[in-house]
């Protein structure tokens, strides 16, 4: 009886199989078939009316760089929720924190001796205004000194001086440019001096007792009247601009060229003297927000796709690729989105992050805030690397992200996904960017990696950072899959598993800083 019976199912089996296979492969066809009018209106929207590039104008000419505090932080969340309000989308800014408000107003910096010449700088964020004044006053160079007691001795020398404590570069051109055109012993003979020169400069430093963020204040208590800095990006004319340590005293960040002609004149004995104006307002603390929309589930609205990118930037360009291009992406795929898919099955949200650059302070408060979100979240997608097209992404760790990434990734068109590396389970994201909030509590947030176009060196923080360096085919591009993977995300009859790879040490989890650049 056994074995007949066995033999009775295999024959079953074997004819069933067939049928099975195929109706296998007809589901998979009727799936892909059904997605395919949504996504190829997305595409076709994308490709022949793109708003991007209307969105970059207002916002990084308009509106202008997004420092946290500033009035502009909040210009551009007014201005977020109004566009998303025009398209239909319900937004609204939610607010998290509190922080320094501070608003950058007219610089001008200039050598008056012993020639004249306009000089290109960049007072830092939160620098302390100057009102009407300008001072006009010699150089002083921070000097090799044996210790933290001759440094004392040395400081009365910065009364009424401005103080340069950056190292002088050897050289202001990037080293793509060297291996081009330089033989191999010179480039080799320059790096190895410039690696000495840097490793002696950290020494010179360190032996005041102090540190880049302590020095500042020592010198402007000691009397100096202004701090000059040159924090160079390894790029032609690139510096990166970051804050300010002085409460009384500006501190500036000098050109490469300007700073390195200035402080061979100082070294030289020339004595060169400079005037420097530089303004800003102090507004007290201002509310800090995170700009979120929504598009409500019709079927399962309690379960949540979102799509998130920093808002915030650094003031020194206009925070074009870091982040316009990844906010303008979601932006664009939630109008993609609304146009095209105005019912989805599940709820999709858009986080609009404040203060990422201070430490992803605007995600970690959501994460902290909406723990309802977080738990029943079918997976989130991030961009922050600039404004390249979207090469690479990886399951964060996660054991079942393979298959679902995958059969969404299946549904965007071969031009967009056949130009991405995957790898899975991959390792979960400690830190950099927004997703690793998400992560960080064990939910699926998944970073959009970018072609680099030179983004470490040449806008990644820095006064080059400007709408002229976005490459808006790429963007587009990145709509498109933004949208697609929520759309498909949003389809998706089964809630994601997200189980986290053994022997992985897993990030833990930061509380978001609620009162930022305040006096405790």
């Amino acid at each position: 009886m056994k074995n007949t019976y066995t033999q009775s199912r295999l024959g079953l089996w074997q004819k069933t199989l067939p049928f099975m296979l195929g109706a296998v492969l007809i589901s998979s066809i009727a799936l892909a078939q059904s997605n395919k009018p949504v996504i190829d209106s997305i595409m076709a929207e994308e490709t022949n009316n793109s708003q991007l590039e209307k969105l970059a104008h207002e916002l990084f000419d308009g509106v202008g760089p997004r420092l946290v505090g500033t009035p502009q932080m909040k210009q551009a969340n007014d201005w977020a929720v109004a566009k998303y309000k025009s398209w239909d989308i319900p937004a609204h800014n939610e607010k998290w924190g509190e922080w320094r408000g501070w608003e950058r107003g007219v610089s001008h910096i200039d050598m008056v001796s012993p020639r004249v010449k306009s000089l290109e700088g960049t007072q830092l964020a939160w620098s302390p205004g100057m009102g009407k004044k300008t001072t006009t006053a010699e150089i002083i160079i921070l000097p090799d000194l044996a210790d933290s007691v001759a440094f004392q001795q040395w400081l009365p020398n910065v009364k009424g001086k401005f103080v340069m404590i950056s190292m002088c570069q050897p050289t202001g051109r990037p080293d793509d440019n060297w291996k081009e055109f330089a033989t191999t012993e010179s480039f080799d003979k320059m790096k190895k001096e410039r690696s000495a020169m840097t490793d002696a400069w950290r020494k010179r430093v360190s032996k005041t007792g102090l540190n880049n963020k302590t020095l500042p204040v020592a010198l402007e208590n000691a009397g100096a009247v202004g701090i000059l800095t040159n924090n160079w990006s390894a790029g032609f004319g690139v510096d990166k601009i970051f804050g300010a340590y002085t409460k009384k005293v500006p501190t500036v960040d000098i050109a490469l060229e300007d700073y390195g002609m200035l402080y061979r004149l100082t070294e030289s004995g020339a004595n060169p003297k400079i005037s420097v104006h530089t303004e800003s307002k102090e507004l007290g603390v201002v509310p800090t927000f995170n700009t979120i929309a929504e598009i409500k589930g019709s079927e399962k609205p309690e379960e949540y796709v979102m799509l998130s990118a920093h808002f915030d930037s650094w003031d020194g360009g206009t925070g074009a690729t870091d982040n316009g291009t990844g906010t303008l992406t979601m932006m664009e795929a939630m109008r993609l989105l609304k146009k095209y898919y105005p019912h989805p099955k599940r709820t999709i949200l858009v986080g609009h992050w404040g203060s990422e650059e201070e430490g992803l302070n605007g995600s970690r408060a959501f994460v902290e805030d909406h723990p309802e979100i977080v738990k029943n979240l079918q997976a989130l997608f991030n961009q922050d690397n600039g404004t390249g097209r979207v090469v690479n992404l990886t399951g964060q760790g996660y054991v079942e992200a393979k298959d679902y990434l995958t059969r969404w990734l299946a549904a965007v068109p071969d031009t967009i996904k056949n130009r991405i590396k995957t790898v899975f389970p991959g390792a979960p994201g400690g830190g950099g960017s927004d997703f690793a909030s998400f992560v960080a509590v064990g939910a699926p947030g998944f970073s959009l990696g970018s072609l680099s176009w030179s983004y470490g060196s040449y806008t990644w923080h820095t006064n080059r950072d400007t709408y002229d360096k976005i490459v808006f085919s790429d963007l587009k591009n990145n709509a498109m899959l933004a949208a697609m993977l929520a759309y498909m995300a949003s389809e998706d009859p089964a809630k994601t598993v997200n189980t986290k790879t053994e022997g992985i040490k897993w990030p833990v989890q930061v509380k978001a800083t609620r009162r930022g650049g305040l006096d405790k």
